[in-house]
């Protein structure tokens, strides 16, 4: 606690406003707390901030000793560090900024049996008046002790930058003993996802808010990383010395990783008016430019005046596009990256027109959105964009999928216009592949209407895809049992019939290898 003397130490006035609260225990060693002014503030100090203290002491029933308000500065240490005795670690750690307060601290939290001779004889009670002045936060980033921040201004708000925003900052990287290595102070803007020179300010970064300075003791290990910095100027470093830096948090801007995988990013420009924003099937009133990665422009559309209209994932415009679109609030401002296409989009999103939730509907609303969509799936699917259309099946549904409300008419209509759905949908999942789902689709149907030419056909072309021979078979007899002159059930039994055929000449060869290799 300083170097303890045998000078007198002069009375400090605590204020004439200390109000004494009741003394307190504090843990069950015997630490007492009695606090003469509150705090200002509800934060107190966490291990490893650097504190800096006013404090008195003496023995009980002894004269004050030592005191830091005599040497004209407060006294500065690590909390929870083992840098001073115990009973200050323990009782500091509960001290609110300004608060003012009176610690008995026995003998096993301060100096115990051996005391320090000549001031302190061993097993003493001591009695410290301290002032907690303030505190400076310091942060294990790293978890291990690599990189260490110091607070030196707290930030505005509560949100940090994610991994994908791009932050503007001012920073001084120097060595310990105050050479300047690099510097920005006009300050400097980057991707948090590329990273910038030293690997320690993007772990930083993300923990900092708005304003926030910093002060970064970075160890050796974290000079570099996997940074593409060139390490001009870490030279100078010694092997084992630290680098310090200076950091500070101006700003960011907030990207939106659309897709999960960082290949479609969205900066927001201008932030949008409420919460809402477009969903599928909303009409959207935008305007947009596209450029490649040299600036050079290859598609606008629309204008403030007059801006471009489309509908939400109808495959009107580029759908990593339409999807970031999906994502913007009314007015929103933005630029959307799109990596796997090497280009870029400014875009407004001016307005939009949401479609009537299902929930809000009436019956009657309910069937006629649901034929509507529906009927727009199948222009998709004659277009020969199935997965447009297959959303759009799977969005009409959803409108009749709760038909407790309907009556007996209605309800019969909602159960044609589901089998339908199903159906065209399994045709989709067809075209585009997904064998498994087709069959899933014809499965609903069948379960409705087990004699579903149409459930049976498709259920039998998409097993005959994944090679379910057996369970195709099934379906197509079925299928011709009920109608025996279907031509496409005809010529899917024929393809099953030669499949068969192969299958079987293969089984043989097999067969006969095994054999000659027996022989």
């Amino acid at each position: 606690m300083g170097d303890f003397n045998s000078k007198k130490i002069n009375k400090v006035n605590f204020g004439s406003d200390i109000q004494e609260l009741p003394n307190r225990e504090i843990g069950k060693e015997g630490l007492r707390k009695k606090i003469l002014q509150k705090g200002n503030s509800w934060k107190t100090p966490f291990p490893g901030d650097e504190i800096q203290v006013h404090y008195r002491v003496k023995l009980q029933d002894g004269e004050y000793f030592d005191s830091s308000y005599d040497k004209g500065k407060p006294f500065t240490f690590k909390l929870g560090q083992g840098e001073v005795i115990k009973g200050w670690d323990e009782g500091l750690a509960t001290m609110k900024k300004s608060e003012k307060a009176i610690f008995t601290i026995p003998p096993n939290l301060g100096y115990g049996e051996i005391g320090s001779l000549p001031l302190i004889p061993p097993n003493s009670t001591l009695i410290f008046e301290i002032e907690l002045v303030s505190w400076n936060s310091i942060r294990d980033i790293s978890g291990d002790g690599g990189i260490l921040k110091k607070i030196i201004k707290e930030g505005e708000g509560w949100a940090t930058p994610k991994d994908v925003d791009e932050v503007l900052v001012k920073y001084v990287a120097s060595t310990e003993d105050g050479k300047i290595l690099s510097k920005f102070e006009d300050a400097i803007e980057f991707s948090l996802l590329e990273g910038h020179l030293y690997p320690a300010m993007k772990k930083c970064i993300r923990t900092m808010r708005k304003g926030e300075i910093v002060e970064l003791t970075v160890k050796p290990a974290y000079y570099f990383g996997n940074s593409s910095f060139d390490g001009d100027g870490i030279g100078i470093l010694q092997s084992n010395s630290n680098l310090i830096i200076h950091l500070e948090l101006i700003s960011w801007k907030i990207v939106v990783d659309v897709t999960g995988d960082n290949k479609v990013l969205k900066k927001l420009i201008k932030v949008g008016e409420g919460y809402d924003h477009p969903i599928e099937g909303s009409l959207a009133k935008v305007m947009y430019i596209g450029k490649h990665e040299d600036g050079t422009v290859f598609e606008r559309k629309g204008s403030d005046e007059e801006p471009f209209e489309y509908v939400c994932s109808e495959g009107q415009i580029n759908d990593s596009l339409d999807r970031a679109i999906m994502t913007m609030r009314k007015g929103e401002a933005a630029t959307v990256t799109i990596s796997s296409d090497s280009v870029l989009y400014e875009i407004k999103l001016v307005d939009f027109n949401k479609e009537k939730p299902f929930w809000k509907m009436d019956t009657k609303e309910k069937l006629e959105a649901c034929e509507k969509i529906k009927n727009e799936g199948n222009v998709l699917f004659k277009d020969g964009n199935f997965q447009c259309a297959s959303r759009k099946y799977d969005k009409a549904l959803k409108f009749i999928q709760f038909d407790h409300s309907f009556n007996s008419d209605e309800r019969c209509r909602a159960n044609a216009l589901r089998l339908s759905c199903y159906l065209n949908n399994a045709a989709c999942k067809l075209k585009v592949g997904e064998h498994q789902e087709a069959s899933k689709m014809c499965s609903k149907v069948i379960e409705y209407d087990p004699c579903n030419v149409k459930a049976l056909f498709r259920r039998a072309q998409a097993y005959l895809r994944i090679n379910e021979l057996e369970k195709a078979e099934i379906d197509i007899k079925k299928a011709l049992q009920v109608d025996p002159n279907n031509r496409d059930v005809k010529v899917i039994y024929k393809e099953m019939k030669n499949k068969q055929k192969q299958y079987a000449q293969h089984e043989v060869k097999i067969f006969s290898t095994m054999l000659s290799r027996l022989a």
